[in-house]
């Protein structure tokens, strides 16, 4: 044995030994059967030996399993003392957590939701990347992120908010100016407010809403917080989420009844953190925080 395994690998391996099965042990440690199964793959290419076989009654241990099973159940054991040892601190809130979103998300919707946990938790520290580029939570670039695409990868903890609705908005001072669009086909005649290069994301608006001809932005910016000031300052017209619109009685919403598009939103933080204090509350009041967002963006205006 060459490496030695992860302390992960024996929990997973004496679970499904106590278990019998890998969706069972999967139940018992909070954890996805996929991974259960790659903890067990991974220690039987560790030790070279199969540690179980299939049988209509479960998972079989093999003789090496059985030769194992004392030394791990040692491990369990050691494991077990060093947390009640540990367990005066447990569940204390400390630490520092590293959030990931999005540079709108991060600059417009977190600080206030941020400022109330920090202040129900003196002791805990944010880290906050707002960007758009995507951190991996597998390798730990961040602890928690919210995220606009779902994400796929396994060993992941994932709760959905809902859709996060965008629409079109313009400043009265800019509409006073140039007039209100009354169809798509009339933006043609307005200054447009949008990226300076086509993404994923604008190539998905364009597909779903396509945009009569001679229409162009006359404003760019490779940053949505930029093209949020830029309506904010009345410079055209652009698209912006309703709930940070709603904010500011001047801006006004255009063509509700031919441009909406919904902003689906997860958060997600790698399943190994969900049992400490600091990425729990964190992660919740993140889910909380994001769900009151939502109800705003989505209750109608009296």
């Amino acid at each position: 044995m060459d490496i030695e395994p992860n302390w992960d690998f024996y929990r997973s391996f004496l679970t499904v030994l106590q278990q019998g099965s890998l969706s069972a042990a999967a139940r018992e440690l909070g954890l996805t059967q996929p991974t259960i199964g790659r903890h067990v793959d991974a220690l039987e290419q560790a030790i070279g030996a199969e540690l179980f076989t299939r049988s209509p009654n479960g998972l079989l241990p093999t003789d090496a399993a059985l030769e194992l099973q004392p030394y791990a159940e040692t491990l369990a054991a050691t494991s077990a003392a060093l947390l009640r040892t540990a367990s005066s601190r447990r569940d204390r809130v400390s630490g520092t957590v590293r959030i990931s979103a999005s540079e709108i998300i991060g600059v417009e919707v977190l600080p206030p939701i941020l400022a109330d946990l920090q202040e129900a938790y003196p002791d805990l520290q944010i880290e906050l990347s707002a960007s758009d580029a995507i951190e991996d939570l597998v390798n730990r670039e961040a602890d928690i992120a919210v995220r606009m695409a779902e994400p796929s990868q396994d060993a992941l903890v994932v709760k959905r908010i809902g859709e996060l609705p965008l629409a079109f908005y313009a400043h009265r001072r800019y509409l006073e100016r140039h007039g209100t669009p009354a169809t798509l086909s009339d933006l043609a005649h307005h200054r447009l407010i949008g990226f300076d290069r086509q993404t994923a994301y604008i190539r998905m608006i364009t597909k779903r809403y396509p945009m009569p001809q001679g229409i162009a932005f006359d404003f760019r910016a490779d940053s949505s917080l930029v093209q949020l000031s830029a309506i904010r300052a009345g410079l055209g017209i652009g698209i912006c989420q309703v709930g940070l619109a709603r904010r500011n009685p001047d801006l006004v919403q255009l063509l509700p009844n031919d441009f909406r598009l919904p902003l689906h939103t997860w958060v997600a933080m790698h399943e190994s953190l969900k049992t400490a204090p600091r990425c729990r509350v964190t992660f919740d009041a993140l889910v909380v925080g994001l769900q009151d967002y939502l109800k705003c963006s989505t209750t109608s205006e009296a």
